[in-house]
Parts: C-alpha cells; structure tokens; sequence
C-alpha cells in the first residue's frame, strides 16, 4: 500500500502532457537523472566559450538531414588550439582529424557533426573557414574534425544534400545560448533505440568544494539497445527494443558524444573523461553494437591550457588539475552524457521520409506513466 502510494505520488508530481504539448527535455517533466545539479542552461554551452550551430535540412519527401557545429572556444583555435583527446567505444564510423588530436593532444578547429556520406563536404567546408581566419593567411595544413552518423533510414544519404555552404551557415549561426534539441541539424534524419533520435545536451556543474567545474555534453543520437530512462526499463515495458523481433534487430547507427568542461585538465585527463561518457550511453542501454560508429571526442576550455601555434616560448609551463580531482568530473560526464542522450528523443518528433519511411517519437503518454511503477 505504503509503494503503490509512493508511486501514484511522483506519477502526479510528473508535469502533464498532452500529445498537442510542444516537446522538451526529460528534467521538464519531472525526470531527474542523476544526483548532480545542471548548469544554469543544462546544455553544453554552460561551458564558457562554447557555442553551437544547426542548419536543418527538410525537403520534399526525401531530405531529413543536417549539419551541428560546435565551436569550442572564444579566439583562433588554430593559432591557438586547446587540449582534446578522442576515445573509440566502438569504431564503425568515419571520424576525420582524430588520429592528430590524439597524436598531439590538442584541437585546432570548430568540431562539425553531419551524415556518413558528406563528411568530406564539411571537411572542405572547415578548411575554407580556418583558412580564411585572420592570422591564418599562411597556413597550409589544417586538421579538421568532422564526426557523422547515418541518417539513411529517413534521409536520402546517397544524394548527399548537405553543402559547404550549409556548414559555413551553421558555424556563423553558432550561440552560447541554449541549444536547441530534437530533429534539429545533425540529428534530423537519425533514429535512437527505434523511436525518433536526434541532438540532445546537459551539463552539470560541480560545486564549489570540487573545484566548481563545469561539465557539458552534446550528443548526435543515432543507436539501439534497449532503452532505460534513469533506470526505468522503458524499452522493455514498451515491447520495443533490440532483437525483440524480426523488425527490430537493426541496432546499429552510430553515436557521436562531445564532452566540453573548463576544468584545466590535458589530453590523458581528457582521455579518461571521454572514456567515462561511454558510461553514459551505456546506462540509456546502448549496446555500442558491431555496426555503430560511438565516439566521445573531449576538450578543455580552460585558458591556461591554450597551445599557441608558433611563438617565441620552447617550454609550456601549464598547471592542470590533479588525478585525485578527477572522479567528479568523472561522474558528471556520466551523468551529462545519459542525460543528454535521452533528452535527444524526449525533444524529437515524429518524422517522415526517404522511401516513406517513419521514426515515430519517443511515446510520452506510455512513458510517463511508468514511473510509477
């Protein structure tokens, strides 16, 4: 008696919604995942510097497709680049610039997100807008990084849609205002754990006593498994999860998970970080299957740390946080990174396209009601 009460209690705690209701995030309706507090925004530009851009592409009945650009840093990241570091969770995919991030440690221009098939579009299109920086006018090697996951299902991939210009439209329309979620920019087209996937961002902010770090996650979600929402098996209970049946046995897609934080922290720090984001994914029931691109790429804002290009100094003396300072940090990207993976379907829409083809959203007068339980 004493549970089913408890239970009928968070069930009219949770906000009300109805199908006409416009779709936001899991904390708006009551979810709380994690223990952590979010920044001010819960997105990934609560990391000061951090801004992000979308060019959506819908047209006709095929083209559900996009661009995200996400620009880690105020200033030339060329001239002076910042601390990255690249993990692989599962390597279907096709990540360009990670190999150098990891071989020198650092960043060096804004990270674009799209679909598999125009990665060299907006490679082509962050050479043009690095080269074309003041203070860039001799450079002649740039190391771009675009990540991507395939949006065929409801995209006409093979047209490859997305331009050069699209891109440099999302760079020049990049904020620090909240991002903007669902089937947007990168995640127009893609699909999460069967129902409609797409860009999704949190962030946490550490207190004072651990050092009062900022945490900020964005995700481009388009992967299977068998969804868990804060430990809620949802998937399960809906009856629609991964080789549940014949229609469902399809779990690969690819994720890409960018971690930002203005902890002075460096690559192996970084490194560790972006290892502890796969946790993440993992606690939503992402499986990181045979044919999924899941990448975490992280970086540090933190002035101290910026690497200049060329300059008169041969030694860099950069104060970075120590190990035992790290599990907090650790555990925010945990948490950042599940949260912003399920915030990804809580904010998409149903969405038609290529073939007919329809990723239907994340069903919420189902869902909610679980909680209950």
């Amino acid at each position: 008696m004493i549970q089913t009460l408890a239970g009928l209690a968070l069930l009219l705690a949770l906000p009300f919604w109805s199908p006409a209701q416009s779709r936001s995030s899991a904390r708006d309706f009551g979810i709380r995942i994690g223990v952590m507090q979010p920044g001010k925004l819960n997105s990934i530009t609560d990391v000061p510097g951090v801004k992000v851009g979308h060019t959506t592409l819908i047209r006709n009945q095929d083209i559900r497709t996009g661009v995200t650009a996400i620009i880690p840093a105020l200033g030339n990241l060329f001239q002076q680049k910042i601390p990255a570091a690249v993990y692989t969770g599962n390597g279907f995919g096709k990540l360009a610039g990670s190999t150098q991030v990891n071989e020198l440690g650092n960043l060096e221009t804004p990270i674009v997100l799209t679909n598999t098939l125009n990665v060299s579009t907006a490679m082509d299109a962050l050479i043009e807008y690095t080269l074309n920086e003041k203070g860039n006018e001799k450079v002649a090697s740039v190391n771009a990084f675009v990540g991507e996951t395939n949006d065929g299902f409801l995209n006409d991939i093979r047209g490859q849609h997305v331009t050069k210009a699209d891109v440099l439209q999302a760079l020049a329309n990049a904020s620090s205002d909240k991002v903007e979620q669902g089937a947007v920019g990168a995640g127009t087209g893609t699909v999460c754990f069967g129902f409609k996937g797409g860009i999704g961002s949190a962030s946490r902010k550490l207190p004072a006593s651990l050092g009062g770090y900022t945490i900020g996650v964005l995700v481009q979600s388009n992967f299977g498994g068998v969804l868990q929402i804060n430990g809620v098996p949802v998937g399960e209970n809906l009856g629609k999860f991964s080789f549940s049946n014949q229609l469902l046995n399809n779990v690969d897609g690819s994720c890409m998970i960018v971690v930002a934080t203005d902890a002075p922290i460096d690559h192996r720090n970084l490194m560790r970080v972006a290892k502890r984001a796969m946790l993440g994914l993992g606690k939503t029931g992402g499986i990181a299957s045979n044919g999924s691109g899941d990448y975490v790429i992280a970086f540090s804002t933190a002035p101290e740390l910026r690497v200049p290009h060329d300059g008169p100094e041969k030694i860099m003396q950069t104060p970075v946080l120590l190990n035992d300072e790290m599990s907090p940090l650790f555990m925010a990207a945990i948490e950042a990174t599940e949260e912003a993976i399920i915030n990804s379907l809580f904010a998409a829409k149903t969405t038609t396209g290529r073939s007919g083809n329809t990723a239907e959203a994340l069903p919420l007068n189902k869902v909610l009601p679980l909680f209950n339980k």
